[in-house]
């Protein structure tokens, strides 16, 4: 006589990688099951899993998940074409779909943040960590054109900042300056005895006892 098979014990999986394996696994199986269930009888499925990382995996056949949600919401809200009285008062104690896509979106973003902060990298594919890659080297290539119309935009204030505190530097470069900086010196052509073509000592506005020839007996001391 066989032996029958006995009764596994489901508990949680403690080795990380193994449980990570093991939920791709059973949801990719869970995802199989609702599809060939929705096809076999014509029904609205929808499957919501959220991962131990807080990753959001979902499912929805026939139609999309916010017309079944919403439709779940109605059913809760009338059962049978009356309304109930306690279904209102569950309702109103409950977070409404709102929330619950406000608080998945919050959630989705917060584990985005974490990526790109390099943690919990671990549950991500291969094609997610490429565009997680893509996101930063955009991210980095944005920044850097920041900081350089940032130092080009500093540099400038500078700039009129520092001519405003010192016009001088504007008249030490201009031309007018420079022309005036060139001063004209008269030409003092000084000679011993010599004279222009009309006998007359240089016009050079010195006395003439400085022009005038010394003697012969002065000479030589």
């Amino acid at each position: 006589m066989g032996r029958g098979r006995g009764k596994v014990e489901v508990r949680r999986i403690e080795n990380s990688v193994s449980r990570q394996v093991t939920f791709s696994k059973r949801r990719r199986g869970l995802a199989k099951k609702a599809r060939e269930l929705a096809v076999l009888c014509d029904a609205d499925v929808a499957m919501l899993v959220f991962s131990d990382k807080g990753r959001l995996h979902h499912f929805a056949a026939h139609a999309s998940m916010e017309r079944i949600l919403g439709r779940y919401e109605r059913y809760l809200l009338c059962e049978g074409g009356d309304v109930m009285e306690d279904r209102l008062e569950e309702k109103e104690g409950n977070m409404s779909y709102d929330h619950i896509k406000m608080r998945s979106r919050i959630e989705a973003l917060q584990k985005s943040q974490r990526n790109l902060m390099g943690e919990q990298l671990e549950s991500l594919t291969f094609r997610e960590v490429l565009q997680l890659e893509h996101q930063i080297d955009t991210a980095l290539r944005n920044i850097r054109s920041r900081k350089e119309r940032f130092l080009v935009e500093q540099n400038s204030i500078l700039e009129k900042e520092k001519a405003a505190l010192d016009p001088s530097l504007h008249t030490k470069n201009s031309p007018a300056s420079s022309t005036a900086a060139e001063v004209t010196l008269p030409n003092l052509n000084i000679c011993a005895g010599d004279c222009d073509e009309r006998g007359l000592p240089p016009a050079t506005g010195l006395p003439g006892w400085m022009l005038r020839p010394p003697a012969i007996g002065q000479r030589g001391g």
